[in-house]
């Protein structure tokens, strides 16, 4: 007897749904999707019991006729495509026809829909796969899809699904992210007959996200401005330094509209952000990327969550390269409030002559050292001058690098008149814990880090003197040899002159196998093999365009720290403001290297909010 049988249909769309077919928010997300191809600009999502009672999706869209409604149940019956060209290049959310069946072999279905131009439309009935009615309808215009009992003839499947709550979540996660992409249409929103979502349609992409996530959050998010490269398009909202999350729930990108996943968007993410973003956490984005939709395959995964890209180096290229502009031309402080606008990047110096000391009588007047609530407040004397020099933080940069420019001691003075930012548009009243600066401005108060400060100052003045000169090297006493694996001996011998102007010289020394003889001099590590790993996994997930100094930012990022002053030095108010100067000097001034924010901003308003001096809202 032969041991290879053909499927029952109903065996076979039961398979088909545990791949199409996780969870309600899976039908959420096909039913929603067919809804858009339809053209729907209203689009109502009602639940019960986190989706596993009930799911059911109105929508305005074109409908269908008596014989389009009897062929959608079929398997593999689809309008979007018709040749393997269609499949090439797809523009429609669905196109693989099994939804619908699938949705249907698992649940106790009804779909009810009729065109605008009809008198009458049509009712299917659908219980686990089995057709049992099929009768005229009088409803409106569009389509109505019931999906009752999910899982109720397969429970092994619904064992699987977790909590009321849990379910719901994913399901309200998916209305989400089609209501971002789409902000012209209309989205509604019910659990177990509560609203949840009302989001009326507009044409404003902010607005549609502010109905979202709130004023508060995202009053914070920076435009990305419209820019191709490579062919590849990228705009949207993304978060400022300092802005993020602890998992990837609200990091959320689009490609041609479609809600995905990309190792390749990824990548260009974590290279836009580098040292904006603290290790472990995750941006806050609202991405969109347009490409020509032969330039990439959707038809890789059942849920069509992931996509592969001809051009993924191109991708992570346009991506890095639109966030990291977005984030260098930012105008707004860590707290949400807008500065004067900032011109591009400026040229930082390389050296400065000895900061001056101001007279005492006007240090006793300005450096008010802020005690903890336990003590009290008073005036301290004048403090002394500390040299900001390297050396004098023990830090072990291969040169002489000063840290602050010089700033002549001054009184508090008016915003200057330019568009851009200075220490002068900030007076300071006082130093809190010997750490956070405190600072008035046309805003409100500033908190300034002055250790998170200075780590930005250094990091770009290091990292600028590494580009101009490449990286001073240290030859090892003894040679380190290292065993790699073929696909790391790749990437080594295509990087080795980016590596040789970081100060690692390294050759090849075998099948598989390198001889590094020197490191770079600001490398301070116990393990110099384990920091050469980091720099090859590194190597196999930066893109071409990627600057190669890329590599050791987080060496460079350490050695800053060191050089920089810390919580407990006491410095003069002339170099406080020379710090200040040198920040709003920096391509990024509003984050350290690390990604913690360096100024932190509370606007009078939420000030007189908390004083009871304004109504709340």
């Amino acid at each position: 007897m032969s041991k290879i049988r053909i499927l029952p249909d109903a065996l076979a769309s039961q398979v088909a749904a545990g791949e199409v077919v996780e969870r309600p928010a899976a039908v959420v997300r096909e039913l929603v999707e067919n809804s858009l191809d339809a053209g729907a600009r209203h689009v109502e999502v009602h639940a019960q019991r986190g989706g596993c009672a009930l799911l059911r999706i109105v929508d305005d869209g074109s409908g269908m006729g008596r014989e389009d409604a009897m062929l959608c149940l079929e398997r593999h019956a689809t309008s979007k495509i018709r040749t393997k060209e269609d499949l090439a290049a797809i523009t429609s959310f669905g196109f693989r026809g099994e939804a619908l069946p699938s949705i249907a072999s698992v649940s106790r279905f009804r779909l009810a829909t009729r065109e605008k131009d009809s008198l009458v439309g049509t009712e299917i009935e659908v219980n686990g796969g089995k057709l049992v009615a099929v009768r005229d309808h009088g409803g409106a215009p569009g389509t109505s899809i019931e999906a009752r009992s999910l899982f109720f003839n397969v429970p092994a499947r619904r064992k699987f699904l977790r909590a009321e709550n849990t379910e719901f979540a994913h399901v309200e996660q998916q209305v989400r992210l089609h209501a971002i992409a789409n902000p012209h249409v209309a989205f509604t929103l019910t659990h177990n007959g509560t609203l949840v979502l009302h989001l009326p349609a507009t044409q404003d992409m902010l607005e549609r996200i502010r109905g979202l996530v709130g004023d508060e959050l995202s009053s914070r998010l920076l435009k990305v401005e419209e820019m191709t490269i490579r062919g590849v398009t990228v705009s949207g909202y993304i978060g400022g330094p300092g802005m993020s999350r602890s998992n990837r729930q609200m990091q959320t990108t689009y490609l041609n509209g479609r809600p995905i996943e990309s190792a390749s968007i990824s990548y260009g993410l974590r290279e836009g952000y580098h040292t904006a973003l603290m290790k472990g956490q995750h941006p806050v984005t609202f991405l969109f990327i347009q490409m020509d939709p032969h330039a990439f395959d959707v038809n890789v995964h059942p849920a069509k969550k992931e996509v592969r890209f001809h051009d993924g180096n191109g991708v992570r290229d346009a991506i890095a390269r639109s966030v990291s502009r977005t984030l260098e031309n930012a105008d707004r402080l860590p707290g949400g409030h807008a500065v004067a606008a900032r011109p591009g990047p400026r040229p930082l110096p390389l050296s400065s002559p000895a900061l001056p000391v101001a007279p005492a009588a006007r240090q006793e007047e300005l450096q008010m050292q802020v005690r903890p609530s336990s003590a009290p407040l008073k005036t301290m004397p004048p403090a002394p001058a500390v040299t900001l020099e390297p050396a004098a933080r023990q830090a072990p940069p291969p040169a002489e690098v000063p840290v602050v420019a010089s700033a002549p001691a001054s009184a508090p003075a008016k915003p200057a008149a330019s568009d851009a930012p200075s220490a002068d548009d900030f007076r300071i009243m006082g130093v809190l814990q010997k750490l956070y600066v405190l600072m008035e401005s046309r805003e409100g108060l500033v908190m300034m880090d002055q250790h998170a400060a200075h780590e930005r100052v250094n990091f770009e003045k290091f990292r600028r003197a590494l580009e101009s000169g490449g990286v001073p090297c240290q030859r090892l006493l003894i040679s380190i040899t290292l065993q790699t694996t073929p696909r790391d001996a790749d990437l080594l011998k295509q990087n080795l002159e980016a590596l040789t102007r970081l100060g690692i010289e390294i050759e090849p020394f075998g099948p598989n196998v390198f001889k590094v003889e020197a490191l770079p001099a600001f490398l301070k590590t116990d393990d110099p093999a384990a920091w050469l790993d980091q720099v090859i996994e590194e190597l196999g997930s930066l893109s071409t365009k990627t600057s190669s100094l890329r590599l050791s930012e987080d060496a460079i990022a350490t050695t800053a720290c060191r050089a920089s002053v810390k919580s407990n030095d006491v410095l003069s108010v002339p170099e406080l403001h020379a710090l200040l100067k040198d920040l709003l000097a920096c391509e990024m001034p509003y984050c350290c290297p690390h990604g913690r924010p360096t100024l932190v901003q509370i606007s009078t308003a939420e000030l007189e909010r908390k004083f009871g001096r304004r109504a709340p809202g």
